[in-house]
């Protein structure tokens, strides 16, 4: 319960606000959206449907502004070792690596 009670609370900061600290994109969001904004998306725990997270539109959208960033696609991708192979990149050394040697396109080497 103490969960539903911070998604209401972010809820209802997020209905007047576009990101955690107003109109600018900041720290904060990077901070909080890997917790929040994954739990929303379904991606932790698979809690979504007991949680309701369908109910809190407005941390549903910012969490979906913030996943689009292509630095948070990138981001989510590294050092990663589970899930589909173009979305695994084990080791990120230069960022052609994105391009280059992501775990599918090592494979058909």
């Amino acid at each position: 319960m103490e969960v539903k009670r911070q998604l209401d609370v972010l809820d209802k900061h997020l209905a007047n606000n576009q990101y955690i600290c107003g109109s600018q994109y900041t720290i904060a969001d990077i901070a909080i959206w890997p917790w929040y904004g994954q739990l929303v998306e379904g991606r932790l725990y698979d809690a979504a449907e007991f949680l309701s997270v369908s109910e809190y539109a407005n941390v549903q959208r910012w969490s979906k502004a913030i996943s689009s960033r292509p630095a948070v696609k990138r981001g989510r991708i590294v050092n990663r070792t589970w899930g589909d192979a173009n979305e695994q990149l084990h080791e990120r050394h230069d960022s052609s690596d994105f391009d280059l040697r992501t775990q599918d396109k090592l494979a058909q080497k």
